[in-house]
């Protein structure tokens, strides 16, 4: 049975890995969820706060949105959230909110994770309901995809800002 989550696990997290990419090709930080219910997706998502002019447009939110509108209720009870980066405090919050029972995340976020890295909101006392986390799935993997897309990121200001220098102002 271990080895059997184990390997589902690995199997979601690649598909969240899949959708980080639609976030990067829309020029988005590249971060991809899928809410899985009964070992069925239920909703997906990647960040779009950039594209939507939305704050709240992380991927874990709008892999819940379309969970929730699917199984027609706020609360997405039994189901498993795989995200390629830890949770942010508000996506942390909507978690709970939603009940979702297991999160499972990839790359630890060390300035805003809230999931253990910097605060821990998901299985925090004094709240109403508590989530199980499994943490570091695909770490390495779900780390370089952010890594490299910021160094090219950095790259482009940096050309960006050589290219200026060339041009003459009148």
């Amino acid at each position: 049975m271990h080895n059997e989550i184990y390997n589902q696990d690995i199997k979601w997290m690649h598909h969240a890995l899949q959708l980080a990419d639609n976030a990067e090709k829309m020029g988005e930080v590249p971060v991809g969820a899928v809410v899985v219910l009964n070992e069925n997706v239920i909703g997906e998502g990647w960040n779009t706060p950039i594209t939507s002019h939305d704050p709240s447009a992380h991927a874990e939110m709008n892999a819940l949105r379309a969970a929730a509108k699917r199984v027609e209720n706020y609360r997405v009870v039994n189901s498993t959230l795989y995200v390629t980066l830890e949770p942010c405090p508000m996506c942390a919050g909507m978690l709970v909110h939603a009940r979702v029972s297991r999160i499972v995340f990839g790359a630890y976020d060390l300035k805003t994770g809230a999931a253990g890295s910097v605060i821990q909101l998901l299985q925090h006392p004094q709240l109403n309901h508590q989530l199980d986390i499994r943490a570091g799935v695909l770490a390495e993997e779900c780390g370089s995809k952010l890594s490299a897309f910021f160094k090219k990121r950095r790259l482009e200001i940096k050309r960006a800002k050589q290219a200026q220098k060339y041009i003459k102002m009148p």
